[in-house]
């Protein structure tokens, strides 16, 4: 769920540029002139679920990890990936082999960061026992790696046919199954971030705790995560000098409204998204006042169905509740940031013909069709003798009030009542994780600026795709689109993937995210991506 760019297929998709964000509200606290200090204070709403860069699949965890260490490249202010880790990238002819060649740099204890380090942590996502959700993101795109993670008893020293070879301290030379544009994109995300591989091999649990063990190669290094969680400049990056901030505290505050007055006494320099979210109630007055600061992004908010639970196998019963949500009241009345009505996966940031979706909004007749359709095939007489259904959100106000509405349309459309379940994030992640859920709250933001990161999700039933859902018929139109070369036939593909996805409903998109936030207006320098992460590399205060 997570948050890269890619200049592929720039033709026909296209997202805006990437912003530095310079306008702030100016309620915020901090200093203007000399002596200001440079201490940057955010709200990321809950403890991450992992500090592991190899486990992370979460924005959470992804926000602490992006500035705490570094891969090949980095996407810079542009939107456009650069050398990060990498000092020179080579491509071969064919664009299946990369050679990268490594800067001098250190790990935050003094170590140099090797190639060898880069090979480890991407193996060691392939290695099935380490339970890696965003291990699809390696073994999709490299040779040997789907057939490595494919073998249960396999380690890390057994993957010589892995296309991840170290071929000295400075060199990691990278084989690719097939020619892909957005790969340098890949490298900037979290799952490709190396690991210090002497201290990972001698102590396997270095990620789960804030000590001497915790090393990493980012700009900021991780002091301590407790009630909060402190980042401060990493002397010893490669880049340091193009790093302003001294200090960043990232704060947990799970309420909104808490979050927010935080922010009206000065208390934090930022709130609201990517980090976490302003209260609704609130958004419509600070547009008006002209405070609030709003930017398209390349997401989807969703329900997902787990279709190895009663009644949810049934595709008509998937089809019922999905026809029967009224998406533009929700963005409306709601959300009120801009978000646009989703009736299709890939966000319209993507794809702009996505705008108009793949079905009607709120067609309660269809829904009504399909519902009958299901009863019929459950061989129930009537909507009361459904199943009870329990639709469960992560504990947020914001979530809440659209789970509410959801529940009231399904009620009033159709006739049939569920039950709202919350948790706290990381119990909520581990419970959709285990499949212990009838109707599961998710969002993906886009990890590059392709529509297959959108559908790659469901190539299988596992990882990211909690559904249970998967499609022959769909797997094979992603594989004929991954082997082809022209850009129009290899769209058409994923579209047409997409719409087997959308045919089958294992999801019921709602809408299209934006991001809404107010800052600190002395705070420059902030660069968010049109994919929605973030960026305080090269933030400041005036």
């Amino acid at each position: 769920m997570s948050l890269i760019l890619s200049i592929l297929f720039a033709s026909t998709i296209v997202l805006s540029a990437c912003g530095t964000f310079d306008n702030g509200n100016k309620e915020g606290g901090g200093a203007e002139g000399e002596g200001t200090k440079q201490e940057l204070r955010i709200n990321i709403s809950s403890e991450p679920p992992t500090l592991h860069p190899g486990l992370a699949t979460d924005s959470t965890s992804g926000v602490v990890l992006t500035h705490a260490f570094e891969g090949l490249t980095r996407i810079n202010k542009n939107g456009e990936p650069e050398e990060a880790m990498a000092e020179k990238i080579d491509v071969s002819e064919d664009g299946k082999t990369y050679t990268f060649t490594l800067r001098d740099a250190k790990w935050s204890n003094g170590d140099p960061v090797t190639a060898h380090d880069f090979e480890y942590a991407w193996k060691w996502v392939l290695v099935p026992g380490n339970q890696s959700d965003y291990a699809s993101q390696i073994y999709n795109y490299i040779e040997g790696a789907k057939d490595a993670y494919n073998t249960p008893d396999i380690s890390i020293e057994k993957m010589d046919s892995v296309g991840i070879k170290a071929i000295d301290d400075k060199t990691l030379e990278v084989k690719l199954v097939n020619p892909t544009a957005y790969f340098l994109e890949l490298t900037a995300f979290y799952t490709y971030f190396p690991v210090n591989s002497k201290i990972a091999k001698d102590n396997p649990d270095w990620a789960n705790r804030v000590d001497e063990s915790y090393v990493s190669n980012g700009p900021f290094v991780i002091a301590d995560k407790s009630a909060s969680i402190t980042l401060n400049k990493n002397k010893d990056y490669w880049d340091a000098d193009s790093v302003k901030l001294e200090k960043i505290t990232m704060d947990m505050i799970n309420d909104p409204n808490t979050e927010y007055q935080s922010f009206k006494k000065g208390e934090l320099d930022w709130a609201g998204a990517p980090t976490s979210a302003l209260p609704t109630d609130v958004i419509p007055t600070l547009d008006k006042e002209g405070t609030l600061q709003k930017s398209a992004i390349a997401g989807t908010y969703w329900y997902k169905f787990n279709i190895n639970k009663e009644p949810f196998q049934n595709e008509n019963l998937r089809k019922a509740l999905s026809y029967a949500i009224d998406r533009k009241a929700i963005v409306e009345n709601i959300t009120q940031g801009g978000q646009i009505p989703a009736m299709a996966l890939v966000p319209s940031a993507i794809l702009k013909e996505n705008e108009k979706g793949y079905f009607k909004d709120n067609d309660v007749d269809a829904a009504k069709e399909h519902l009958q359709k299901a009863l019929d095939e459950l061989g129930l007489a009537d909507v009361s003798e459904l199943p009870e259904i329990a639709l469960s959100y992560n504990t947020s106000e914001g979530h809440q009030k659209v789970a509410q509405a959801v529940q009231d349309m399904w009620r009033k459309n159709l006739g049939v009542n569920v039950t709202l379940n919350n948790a706290e994030w990381n119990v909520y992640l581990d419970n959709i994780d285990q499949g212990n859920f009838q109707i599961g709250r998710a969002g993906w933001l886009a990890d590059f600026n392709d529509p297959v990161n959108f559908l790659e999700i469901f190539t299988v039933p596992q990882g990211n795709n909690d559904t249970g859902w998967t499609s022959e018929k769909f797997n094979n139109l992603l594989a004929q689109a991954a082997k082809e070369t022209d850009k129009d036939k290899r769209l058409g593909l994923l579209k047409e993937a997409e719409q087997v996805v959308i045919g089958e409903m294992p999801i019921a998109p709602i809408y299209f995210y934006t991001n809404n936030w107010v800052q600190n207006e002395n705070l420059k320098g902030v660069v968010i991506s049109p994919l929605g992460d973030v960026q305080y590399k090269w933030a400041y205060f005036e």
